[in-house]
């Protein structure tokens, strides 16, 4: 038989066990909320230290000596001749081009700010290359508003002139394509005059790689991939990754 101490003791652990339970409950969802957080911030750091990277890598390739001499050559000869227009629409081109670059510093930005830059910067280069420079961007509107890595596209794009069109003579074409494939976006920058160099150089896959890994730190769960094909005529790079909107992240 229970003694009155014995009772009072087993209703006071009826009591307190569901309470314990419930704050031991509490006590882990908390904590694992908190090492989320921090994950997210150690992923974040990661993100832009490689932005960093990126933009540096960036600065030094494209603001290099040979492509502002061009182009300072370009905008030069366009004063002598007098031709008026096309000199101030150079000057403000080359503007916004360096005033994009100086300024990104997120971790992602919109497909359309993407592609205004890239505009920007393949409107220097016809300057360059006048008629021999033909390209093409198709851009669905449904991918407009979705995400990307800053200056994702713009690396294809500036690995066409660096690899094919600034080494070999002939026309130079290049399209951009990008479209929804189910629940992923596909980035595709084909150009021709493929270089044999850029099938075997390791130094030409470094952008390719630093694109992979900034990938794989972005969406740290999900498919991406970043592909290269070479045909006789044309090189070809395909990225794919989780097609995500901007207006996504903000809720």
């Amino acid at each position: 038989m229970l003694t009155i101490e014995a009772f009072s003791f087993y209703i006071m652990m009826c009591v307190l066990a569901p309470l314990i339970g419930a704050f031991t409950l509490l006590f882990l969802f908390v904590f694992e909320k908190r090492i989320d957080l921090i994950e997210k911030e150690k992923n974040e750091i990661v993100l832009e230290s490689e932005l960093q990277k990126a933009l540096y890598n960036q600065l030094n390739q494209e603001i290099q000596p040979h492509f502002f001499f061009n182009t300072m050559n370009s905008i030069l000869s366009l004063a002598r001749l007098e031709r008026k227009e096309e000199l101030i629409y150079s000057i403000e081109t080359f503007s916004k081009l360096l005033k994009h670059k100086y300024k990104t510093n997120t971790t992602f930005i919109t497909i359309e700010d993407e592609l205004s830059y890239v505009v920007s910067y393949l409107d220097i280069q016809k300057i360059r290359f006048r008629e021999r420079l033909d390209y093409q961007i198709d851009s669905e509107p449904v991918v407009q508003k979705a995400i990307t890595l800053p200056f994702l596209i713009q690396t294809l794009v500036e690995n066409a002139f660096k690899h094919s069109f600034e080494k070999k003579a002939g026309k130079a074409e290049l399209h951009i394509v990008i479209s929804k494939q189910e629940s992923m976006l596909c980035i595709l920058v084909a150009n021709s005059l493929p270089n044999e160099e850029q099938q075997s150089s390791a130094d030409a896959g470094t952008g390719l790689a630093n694109i992979s890994k900034r990938l794989n730190l972005l969406f740290p769960d999900d498919e991406t991939s970043v592909d290269i094909t070479h045909s006789e005529d044309w090189t070809t790079v395909q990225v794919l990754f989780p097609l995500v909107y901007q207006l996504d992240l903000k809720e």
